[in-house]
């Protein structure tokens, strides 16, 4: 790990709420930060990193102009959403997307290659986000998961709803956002269907579908180092109930207790892919089994912080600071 006295490094877009209290409890610790965002790269930020055989590591500095960092110094990074590097208009229109990814790639990449606690890990994020291999590992370390199937081809999808006999979720393989209407991006919410909805659009591309879970309430697990913050979220409207990001206003939280094989078969799937964090959707049934959605590697959580008041910006601070284990 890094020196235990270094400061800790947040790579972030500059406005963004949960970095916020994250660099907050950090200050409240007096704990050295340096912020940036990698739109900052290469024009207002200053990397200047050396390897070599004769110790390991790299060393340098990154200079931010008002505040600088020693590579071989930091102790943590906290790397959430950042924009993309901006380079300089004086670069020939030809050559400014291969600077752009050089740009990208020289930060990052040496960022990544610090032996230092890191709070989502680019390529540990890769890896996680992915929800067809997050069921397969969900099921392995012993989680309950729905029937799901992925195809695009129709007659598939009515043959599977036949064998699930009852009503269906369509929901997007991707998080992402379509294109923007009235100066807006338009999300697309899990959708309830029946087999009868089923149709020739199925074949024109990827659709996951999952069998209809019962929902006594959804339960949205924080999960950071080896600390749990279970929300179960109780849905006040038809939209919200079958998928909750649809209508927030009628959304009533409640912090609960989470079963211990499931505690324990979470802490399986985040040794799994070796994740610090994770925001975990489970559904509860009316007979109170949990069933495991999606585990989001760097999900939102200052919504939940600020409906109960649950100390998760701590946590990430003491992780960060290296109070707590991944």
């Amino acid at each position: 790990m890094g020196a235990p006295c270094g400061p800790v490094l947040v790579v972030a877009e500059e406005l963004d709420p949960a970095t916020d209290l994250i660099v907050q409890a950090l200050a409240d610790r007096s704990i050295a930060v340096l912020r940036f965002d990698l739109t900052a790269f290469p024009q207002h930020l200053a990397l200047s990193a050396e390897h070599g055989s004769d110790r390991p590591g790299w060393h340098g500095f990154l200079d931010a102009g008002s505040r600088m960092a020693r590579l071989e110094e930091v102790r943590a990074v906290y790397y959430a959403r950042p924009g993309l590097p901006r380079v300089s208009r004086q670069i020939p229109d030809a050559y400014r997307e291969w600077a752009g990814v050089q740009a990208l790639v020289g930060v990052v990449q040496v960022l990544s290659s610090l032996p230092v606690q890191w709070m989502h890990h680019p390529d540990v994020h890769r890896a996680a986000a992915h929800k067809p291999a997050q069921l397969v590992a969900a099921t392995g370390v012993g989680l309950t998961v729905p029937r799901t199937l992925v195809t695009n081809r129709v007659d598939e999808a009515r043959r599977w709803a036949r064998s699930v006999g009852g009503p269906l979720v369509c929901k997007p393989l991707t998080g992402g956002a379509l294109p923007q209407t009235e100066g807006r991006p338009v999300m697309l919410p899990t959708r309830r269907i029946e087999a009868g909805d089923l149709d020739e659009g199925v074949d024109l591309t990827a659709h996951l579908f999952q069998e209809w879970i019962p929902k006594a309430c959804e339960v949205r697990l924080t999960v950071v180092g080896d600390v749990m913050f279970p929300v179960a979220i109780h849905a006040g409207s038809e939209e919200a109930t079958v998928d909750w990001r649809a209508d927030y206003n009628a959304l009533e939280y409640e912090p609960t207790t989470i079963p211990g094989p499931v505690a324990e078969a979470v802490r399986r799937f985040m040794a799994h892919y070796r994740l610090a964090y994770g925001a975990f959707d489970f559904a509860v049934t009316p007979d109170g089994q949990w069933v495991f959605f999606e585990c989001n590697p760097a999900g939102q959580w200052q919504f939940i912080a600020a409906a109960t008041n649950l100390p998760i910006a701590e946590a990430h601070a003491d992780l960060l600071q290296g109070a707590l284990t991944a």
